[in-house]
C-alpha cells in the first residue's frame, strides 16, 4: 500500500475550525493518521512547512458533464485544487438523453456526448477514462423534458409527469445526487407546480437534493426563490439556489432582501446556495439579456467565431445596427453579462450559506475567467486581500460545506478515515490570473493536488495518474 507523509503543514481541515500545524499520513485513498512527529517509514515523505493542506476543492456548479469524458485531465479544476465536480447543473444533463443534435441549451454541455439513457453508463464511461477528479451527478430537468415531451412549451401532463419521474427514480437508484432545474431557460419555463414537486417528491424517495436555477434572478427574483423552496418543502428535501446573483441595475443592492428571505426560510427547511466571486455572469446569448446598459462580452458565436472576445456594443458599431440586431445575427452562441455589483457578489459570498460555484462553461472558445480562476479568486481576493472571510471559512465553503449539502461522505474534510483528496498551496502566494481578455489561465500558488491518495497535479502540471471516481449517494429503495 502506497504511504505518502507530509510533515508540519498548516491544516485547515475544511469545518470552519482554525488552522494547525500536523503531520499527515496517507495510506492507499485514506487519510490513516493525523499528529506531530509522525515517523519517517512512509514511501514518499514531502516537507509542507509554510504550506496550507486543505481538503481538495469541490467545484458545486458545473457544467463538466462531457468535459470530463472529453478532457478526462480537467486540467482546468485540477490547476486550482478542484479534486471534485458535480454536473448536471441548471436543469441540464447529460443522462438520460440519447440523441446526436441537443436542443438549447442542452448545447452548452457539447453536442456529441448525449449517449447514456442510463447514469450506470454515465458512471461506466467515466470509470474508463478515468477522471482525473471525482465526479458527482445531478439530474437535469430539462433533460427529463426533452426526454418524454414533444411540446415543452407547455405544462407536462400527468402521464409525461409519470415517464420523467420513472427516469429520475432509476437515475437516482444509480446514484444521482438530486435532481436539478433551470426554470430560467424557454424549455423549461412552462413547468407548473404540478410538474415540479411531483419530480420532487422523487428526490425525496432518495434522500437526494434540489439544485435550482430559478425562474428569474431579476426582478421577480423574491417570487422566483419562494417558488423554488415551496417545491422543495414538497418532497422535502434540501433545496439548494444556483449562482445566487440580483441581476440588472434595478436590482442591484436587492441581496440585502434575497438573503433576509434565505434566511427565513431555512428556519423551516433545509437550505443552501452557490456563487461564484465575479459580477459578470455567463450564459447563452439571449435577447431578452441586452438591455443596452451593461455590457456583454462575446464568448462563442456559431454563425460569427471570430467574433468571441469581444464586446456585443463594439460588434453593433462595426456592423452599423443596434445592439439587440447584432445578438441576433451572433446567435447561436454565449455571453459574459456585467450584471451584477460588486457590493452584493460581496454579501453573499460572506453569507454562512454560501458554497463556491465556479459555473465555468468548458466550451465556449472565450469562457468566463472563472472556469479557471474562481476558488483562487476566493483565496486571494476576497480572503487574502479584502479580507471579507478568514482562511478557514472560505476553505469550508469550497469544502466541508459542500460535501454535507451534497452528501459526500468521508470527503471535503482532512480527518482520519476520510478519503485523501488534498490540496497543498502557499496561502500567501495564490493567486487567479485567468482574466476576460485571457481566461485560459491557471492561478499561481497550487502546489500540489491528490485525489483519492494519488498526486494529480504537482509544479503547475497534470500528472499521468488519473484517480477520480464516481461519487454517488447510497441506493435507497422507494420504500425506505
Amino acid at each position: 500500500m502506497n504511504r505518502i507523509l507530509l510533515r508540519r503543514a498548516q491544516v485547515v481541515d475544511g469545518t470552519g475550525a482554525p488552522a494547525y500545524v500536523a503531520d499527515v499520513l496517507v495510506e492507499g485513498d485514506r487519510i490513516a493518521r493525523i499528529g506531530s512527529d509522525l515517523p519517517l517509514d512512509a514511501q514518499e515523505v514531502l516537507d509542507a512547512q509554510g504550506l496550507t493542506l486543505s481538503p481538495g476543492f469541490i467545484d458545486v456548479h458545473t457544467h463538466d458533464d462531457a468535459q470530463v469524458l472529453r478532457d478526462p485531465v480537467m486540467l482546468a479544476k485540477l490547476s486550482q485544487g478542484v479534486t471534485s465536480v458535480i454536473t448536471g447543473n441548471c436543469g441540464l444533463s447529460l443522462v438520460p438523453l440519447v440523441t446526436g443534435k441537443p436542443p438549447s441549451p442542452l448545447d452548452l454541455l457539447h453536442t456529441t456526448e448525449f449517449r447514456f439513457s442510463q447514469l450506470s453508463q454515465y458512471a461506466h464511461a467515466l470509470g474508463a477514462a478515468p477522471a482525473a477528479v471525482n465526479v458527482g451527478a445531478l439530474i437535469g430537468h430539462t433533460t427529463l423534458r426533452v426526454c418524454t415531451m414533444a411540446d415543452l412549451s407547455r405544462p407536462a401532463d400527468a402521464r409525461e409527469i409519470e415517464a420523467m419521474a420513472e427516469l429520475l427514480d432509476r437515475a437516482l437508484g444509480q446514484g444521482a445526487l438530486g435532481l436539478s432545474s433551470g426554470l430560467f431557460y424557454q424549455q423549461a419555463f412552462a413547468a407548473d407546480a404540478a410538474e415540479m414537486q411531483a419530480l420532487v417528491q422523487v428526490v425525496a424517495r432518495h434522500a437526494g437534493v434540489y439544485v435550482t436555477h430559478i425562474r428569474t434572478e431579476m426582478d421577480g427574483i423574491l417570487e422566483a426563490m419562494q417558488e423554488a423552496a415551496d417545491t422543495a418543502l414538497a418532497g422535502p428535501v434540501t433545496w439548494i439556489l444556483s449562482h445566487h446573483k440580483c441581476a440588472g441595475p434595478r436590482n442591484w443592492g436587492r441581496t440585502i432582501e434575497t438573503l433576509a428571505l434565505l434566511e427565513r426560510l431555512s428556519q423551516r427547511q433545509g437550505v443552501g446556495m452557490d456563487a461564484y466571486p465575479y459580477s459578470a455572469g455567463s450564459t447563452l446569448l439571449r435577447e431578452d439579456l441586452v438591455d443596452g446598459v451593461i455590457e456583454i462580452l462575446i464568448t462563442r458565436s456559431d454563425p460569427h467565431p471570430e467574433m468571441a472576445g469581444r464586446y456585443l456594443a463594439d460588434i453593433a458599431a462595426q456592423w452599423g445596427v443596434d445592439q439587440l440586431s447584432a445578438c441576433r445575427r451572433l446567435m447561436p452562441g454565449g455571453a459574459c453579462y456585467f450584471q451584477m455589483r460588486e457590493d452584493d457578489v460581496r454579501r453573499v459570498l460572506a453569507h454562512p450559506l454560501s458554497m463556491i460555484g465556479s459555473d465555468g462553461l468548458p466550451h465556449d472558445e472565450r469562457p468566463h475567467p472563472r472556469l479557471w480562476g474562481a476558488f483562487a479568486r476566493v483565496l486571494a481576493h476576497y480572503c487574502r486581500q479584502e479580507q471579507l472571510m478568514t482562511l478557514p471559512q472560505a476553505i469550508h465553503k469550497m469544502t466541508g460545506l459542500s460535501a454535507t449539502q451534497f452528501g459526500l461522505s468521508e470527503r471535503g474534510v482532512v480527518r482520519e478515515g476520510a478519503f485523501a483528496d488534498l490540496v497543498l498551496f502557499d496561502a500567501h502566494r495564490i493567486a487567479d490570473k485567468a482574466t476576460y481578455d485571457n481566461p485560459r489561465q491557471m492561478c499561481a500558488g497550487i502546489e500540489r493536488v491528490m485525489v483519492n491518495g494519488q498526486w494529480a497535479f504537482a509544479q503547475g502540471q497534470a500528472l499521468p495518474m488519473r484517480a477520480g471516481r464516481f461519487l454517488s449517494r447510497p441506493a435507497r429503495s422507494p420504500s425506505s
